[in-house]
């Protein structure tokens, strides 16, 4: 906060080298991370390794098949990370896995991994919070000192602010994450899977010409998102959409995939801007730092600087190695809290669905 002096962390320097293997699967992306924090204070990215399931386009991902890809994928990503970093499962000094929140069934193949290893190499294990992880990541890459951070993901929109060792949420979605959002419209229209829904609507965003009306639903803190949702997927009904693009050149008062996607897009980062510029007004900060996977989005990066400038503020993002589901952000966050003593028993090293972000205890900030 403005005016008060700066607390000392109680994070101490380690004496010496710390390494930690971080696996994150909540999601469609399986990722194994190996971080290492020095005695000079030093952060050092090892490993960073990630696969993804890619279904057909217009189709999802289901738990049941998504958990699948994780148990076959698994070894090879670790050892891939393993042989990056140039160290064995030997050199690990903790092994921190993605506790929630997440779909139930690829949270609980990781988690089996991470216990696995842990017995047959007796490491320690680190149950993480995902959205803590994002954070953690977010703030280690960008500098960034106390920003609200805008999270915005597949599973998860929330405006969060750091006070008294927590992070607290001054605003979420009331309903369905951004990225849900974006990507349940890109199976509307068609959209591949490959490398990302989100990714291909920010493309098709970008030849988009016409912006239509829709829903601009902030309630306070909050956003609502299903019923834009359900207003673009009307536009696929109109007699004037062309899917294909003008029939002829007397064809023009049209709709495009395009103009849908730009409309889409503009309207719900609209409405993030305005609750994350509320949240930096509360509590007097004047950074902003976006993580999560749709994070990545340069058209949000860009509104989201429009706004910050005339705060005479700043933004911080990162690129799709550490926005995008990965195995280092599980690690780095982890790696902070065994540093501060925790460990997760074998017999609480279980998965939650639902693990807000406001439930952990941010013991290595001050």
């Amino acid at each position: 906060m403005p005016g008060k002096m700066r607390k000392r962390s109680p994070l101490k320097a380690p004496e010496r080298p710390y390494i930690a293997l971080g696996l994150e699967g909540s999601a469609n992306k399986l990722g194994a991370g190996i971080i290492k924090h020095s005695p000079d204070g030093s952060t050092e990215v090892l490993a960073n390794v990630r696969h993804t399931y890619i279904t057909p386009p217009g189709e999802g991902f289901l738990p049941r098949d998504t958990a699948q890809h994780h148990r076959t994928w698994a070894l090879s990503v670790i050892n891939d990370a393993l042989k990056k970093a140039n160290v064995s499962l030997h050199d690990i000094d903790c092994i921190c896995y993605t506790k929630g929140p997440g779909m139930g069934a690829p949270l609980t193949s990781v988690a089996l991994v991470a216990r696995t290893l842990s017995l047959l190499y007796h490491k320690p294990l680190v149950g993480v919070n995902h959205c803590v992880g994002h954070i953690e990541m977010g703030r280690q890459i960008t500098a960034a000192k106390n920003p609200v951070v805008l999270y915005v993901s597949g599973g998860n929109t929330q405006v969060i602010a750091y006070s008294q060792q927590c992070y607290r949420i001054f605003g979420e979605t009331l309903d369905i994450a951004v990225g849900n959002c974006l990507d349940r419209f890109a199976r509307v229209i068609n959209l591949s899977n490959d490398p990302s829904p989100g990714y291909n609507i920010e493309q098709e965003a970008k030849k988009g010409k016409r912006l239509l009306p829709l829903p601009y639903a902030t309630k306070g803190m909050d956003v609502s998102l299903s019923g834009i949702l359900t207003s673009i997927e009307t536009y696929t009904q109109d007699k004037r959409y062309r899917p294909d693009g003008p029939i002829n050149d007397t064809d023009s008062d049209i709709i495009t995939p395009q103009d849908l996607c730009f409309s889409l897009q503009e309207t719900v980062f609209a409405m993030l801007v305005e609750i994350t510029e509320r949240a930096m007004a509360h509590i007097g900060s004047k950074e902003v730092l976006i993580v999560g996977g749709v994070g990545c989005n340069e058209r949000l990066q860009e509104m989201m600087g429009i706004m910050a400038k005339e705060r005479d503020g700043l933004v911080f993002a990162t690129d799709e190695r550490f926005c995008i589901d990965n195995g280092i952000m599980i690690a780095q966050a982890g790696l902070l809290s065994y540093r501060m003593g925790f460990q997760t028993s074998l017999a609480k090293s279980t998965c939650t669905q639902r693990f807000r972000t406001d439930q952990v205890h941010v013991s290595w900030r001050a």
